[in-house]
């Protein structure tokens, strides 16, 4: 080797190479099944990121619950144990009202209302889920939850004294309020429960009757859209800061067409599913307007006692969606 081949391997040798860029690959668990129209707005938002990326950042959705059940989701991304997941907000009520203002029965009973309700109370949604490491990247509704029964309702005394079905306690109180008798039925039992007359009504979408096979033990649905209920992707700061400007812009963008489209696939979503209760049997109507007044004053009242307990933090909420 000549002195000067040697100067110049010398020289090549005392340079730092750059780093090359690493992928990172996120787990995301979410509870629902491929079926349901948020897993398969998740995995388009997957999709969108690593293409953005190229492929420098995947997200691998875990659906069904296989890595976990949806209630253990939050903490596990709070934890750092997966750095992003899907969660159904109101199931963490228990820690924070806050969490639950999407479930007060009959206050928000719109999409437009919906949409109000999330801009009223996002900030506070948002402080509380940052003082746990987490942070928001889009939210989609569920469709709206109706009444199902095994007979015409008119009026709310039409519901005195029916066994219905409760699986938390805001279908507990909003079952004694309208005069029915809660009854606690697992979601898989109750196709059998209602043949067998231990329920003769529930609150549910349309979704979830289509799905059920809600024709072959009741009649009617109510279309109340008493709440929509929503899930929220969130994410760990912590990952998320780890990540770079760019990728950090891939998943923004991501997330903000995640969730328009994922409000357009929910009323779909709920058209398409009163079109299936129609064409088996059921009889889907608005409800009367002696029974829409009642579940207004019913929601107004339930709305003051989630207030009382979400304190200044509520009243404010409910100040600014009401403006």
């Amino acid at each position: 080797m000549s002195n000067r081949s040697l100067l110049v391997a010398l020289m090549l040798a005392t340079v730092p190479l750059a780093p090359a860029a690493r992928a990172a690959t996120w787990d995301m668990p979410t509870g629902y099944p491929d079926g349901v129209f948020h897993t398969a707005n998740v995995k388009q938002f997957a999709d969108d990121v690593k293409r953005a990326t190229a492929g420098a950042l995947e997200i691998r959705v875990q659906a069904g619950a296989t890595a976990m059940k949806l209630p253990a989701i939050k903490g596990a991304v709070a934890e750092g144990k997966v750095p992003i997941g899907e969660i159904l907000l109101s199931v963490h009520a228990a820690e924070n009202p806050v969490f639950a203002v999407d479930s007060i029965p009959f206050l928000a009973a719109s999409y437009d209302e919906a949409k109000r309700l999330w801009a009223a109370s996002r900030a506070a949604t948002e402080a509380a889920l940052k003082r746990q490491g987490l942070a928001v990247l889009y939210v989609v509704p569920w469709p709206p939850q109706g009444i199902y029964t095994k007979k015409a309702l008119a009026t709310l005394d039409d519901l005195k004294g029916v066994k219905f079905r409760a699986y938390n306690p805001i279908t507990t109180k909003l079952a004694t309020l309208v005069g029915a008798v809660p009854t606690t039925i697992e979601a898989a039992d109750v196709p059998k429960a209602f043949t067998e007359g231990r329920i003769e009504a529930m609150i549910s979408s349309a979704s979830s009757g289509a799905h059920g096979k809600s024709w072959e033990y009741l009649s009617h649905y109510y279309a109340t859209q008493a709440w929509l209920p929503k899930n929220a992707v969130i994410v760990n700061v912590a990952a998320w800061e780890k990540l770079d400007p760019a990728a950090q812009k891939a998943v923004t963008d991501a997330a903000r067409a995640a969730e328009a489209r994922g409000w357009a696939a929910s009323m779909a979503d709920d058209e398409a599913r009163k079109d299936v209760l129609r064409k088996n049997g059921v009889k889907v109507e608005p409800p009367s307007a002696a029974l829409q007044d009642a579940f207004k004053k019913i929601g107004a009242e339930m709305a003051a006692e989630w207030s009382k307990a979400a304190g200044a933090e509520g009243e404010a909420i409910l100040k600014a969606y009401r403006q």
